[in-house]
């Protein structure tokens, strides 16, 4: 591995790529799509020649369900997506409920709170669409060797995959204005870049066994949750859908998860024997049902210490490693890649400056931060072997719900890091509100009626007097827009059709909203001068270049 600093070639030296991605999976396959659908010449690098054919994230939060309709995959209406109306119940070893989440609403933002997919048909979908996008090459079989970075690009030297073909000494060297890591756990970008990880000292081993039941599942069970996890010292499990299966309105795959027990191997565990034996109490067999994958993983919770570093960044897995008890951990990748693919378009196009970069590390790590820490948190419950101190659990778990009535829990909601957004602003830093509006002669989300981007909302006001001229000069640099919302009949750009944003903003007591590209909140505001000096701080952060200024180099 070589990892080096070199002196800085000149600005005038030519690239072969905007941005070189390393790592082809879902969270860099989305990255280089965000960026070519805005015509950036992006290489993307996959160490392997094929895509792995087997199920690993099976589920993602309505965040992800609304960065993926940008695409035009509508987690309402896809064969290779479904979900289930039903709550997610957590249950001991006598299948009483000791906890309830709601996983049924339909979420703040407009999706459902829950999604189940099967991960190798999405990385095709992806794949496929960025196959169709001009300015995005994959380079396939190669991995990372090298990296030199200076104050004007970074060099990327690949190499053939020694493991696919081990008689092979090719290598190819890439001249990037900027490198993103998505390499994974054992990432070579965040390695070369010296970036340290901070450990929680999390370890647990589950196995996970992926099947493809030959008959519905769900409904030759009545009375049993799709969704649920059964809290059982003898053998902690979770039960979940594991998205649609292989034919289209046929049976659906399913997840179970079963955790290592202290005195098992491993090893041993995960054979197709094994599986078996542990599946047979839930009514399959190798008759009725296809294994598809058997596999123990180590569940660890740790995040690096830095995503940036000049004009290098990492992403997914190479930044941060969380427990699945909540669901987040695929999620968290994208959001990565959403919050990179607005900086880097706009550094791209000499919008912002590459400072900017930095928000990304201190607002991403925190969030990440706090779905490791509750999925740890969560773990720290289900994976209790102990007899006795599964006793204690459950009856301080079952007191607890029934105090509030067996009322289930909503699904929490994060707050970014520092960065571009307004701390003291009420719901900024959070993901925004989505309601229902008619714009554009379409009645739908707004994010399709509207479309998405820089964006300064005025319920029953007009954004565009409230900022003034040098500030709509400024939005307009971002590619930003003020829209403003009303009721049907009166004077407005679009319609808030189901009230919802007048319901979110009068409960606020806002008038005015400033969001962002990947949907989250920069500043509310109540009045013009709030929301004047709201927009002023979140520009700050952007480091607008000087307007003569040309794209980066």
């Amino acid at each position: 591995m070589t990892v080096k600093m070199a002196g800085a070639p000149s600005a005038a030296a030519p690239y072969d790529t905007d941005v070189a991605i390393v790592g082809g999976g879902p969270v860099g396959t989305f990255l280089a799509i965000m960026l070519g659908k805005r015509g950036k010449k992006v290489t993307l690098i996959e160490r392997w020649t094929e895509a792995y054919g087997r199920p690993r994230a099976v589920t993602y939060d309505h965040e992800i369900a609304r960065i993926l309709a940008l695409l035009g995959i509508d987690s309402e209406n896809d064969s290779a997506i479904n979900y289930h109306d039903e709550l997610y119940y957590w249950k001991d070893a006598n299948r009483e409920n000791l906890q309830i989440v709601d996983w049924q609403s339909t979420s703040a933002s407009g999706w459902r709170v829950r999604y189940w997919f099967n991960q190798p048909e999405l990385e095709l979908r992806l794949t496929g669409i960025a196959d169709k996008c001009p300015t995005v090459t994959q380079i396939r079989g190669f991995e990372a060797s090298g990296m030199e970075q200076d104050a004007n690009g970074v060099t990327l030297t690949i190499k053939r995959n020694p493991i696919e073909d081990p008689a092979s000494s090719e290598t190819q060297t890439i001249r990037a204005k900027f490198v993103v890591g998505a390499d994974g756990a054992n990432s070579f970008v965040r390695e070369a870049l010296g970036i340290e990880n901070e450990d929680k000292g999390y370890f647990f081993d589950w196995l996970i066994l992926d099947m493809l039941p030959k008959f519905d599942y769900v409904a030759s069970r009545p009375g049993e949750p799709a969704q649920w996890q059964l809290c059982d010292p003898k053998r902690p499990t979770t039960i979940v859908p594991g998205g649609p299966g292989p034919v289209p309105g046929g049976p659906a795959r399913r997840r179970w998860e079963y955790m290592v027990l202290p005195h098992e191997d491993p090893a041993v565990l995960q054979t197709e024997a094994h599986a078996w034996k542990l599946l047979a109490p839930w009514g399959l067999t190798p008759e009725n049902a296809e294994l598809e994958r058997s596999a123990v993983y180590r569940f660890q919770a740790r995040w690096a210490k830095e995503w940036n570093k000049g004009r290098c960044a990492i992403a997914g897995d190479a930044a941060h490693l969380m427990p699945p008890f909540a669901g987040e951990g695929m999620c968290a990748g994208l959001r990565d890649a959403f919050a990179l693919s607005w900086r880097l378009n706009g550094i791209l196009e000499g919008k912002y400056g590459v400072e900017v970069l930095d928000s990304y590390t201190t607002e991403r790590k925190e969030h990440a931060k706090h779905y490791i820490n509750f999925s740890q948190d969560l773990g720290k419950i289900i994976c209790i072997s102990d007899p006795e101190q599964a006793a204690e659990r459950d009856a301080a778990m079952k007191a607890d719900l029934a105090a509030r009535g067996n009322k289930p829990v909503p699904t929490d909601i994060c707050q970014l890091g520092p960065g571009a957004w307004v701390a003291e602003a009420a719901h900024a830093g959070e993901l925004s509100v989505q309601g229902v509006v008619e714009s554009n002669g379409l009645r739908d989300r707004f994010d399709q009626a509207v479309g998405a981007g820089w964006m300064v909302l005025g319920l029953e006001a007009d954004p565009a007097e409230a900022l003034g001229a040098e500030r709509l000069s400024q939005l307009a640099r971002i590619e930003g827009r003020t829209l403003r919302l009303g009721k049907k009949g009166t004077h407005c750009d679009a319609v808030d059709a189901e009230g919802t944003y007048a319901k979110w903003l009068g409960g606020i007591g806002a008038k005015y909203v400033l969001l962002r590209p990947d949907f989250y909140v920069a500043a509310t505001a109540a009045s013009a001068d709030e929301l004047r000096r709201g927009f002023d701080t979140v520009i700050a952060t952007l480091a607008l270049p000087a307007q003569a200024e040309a794209a980066v180099a």
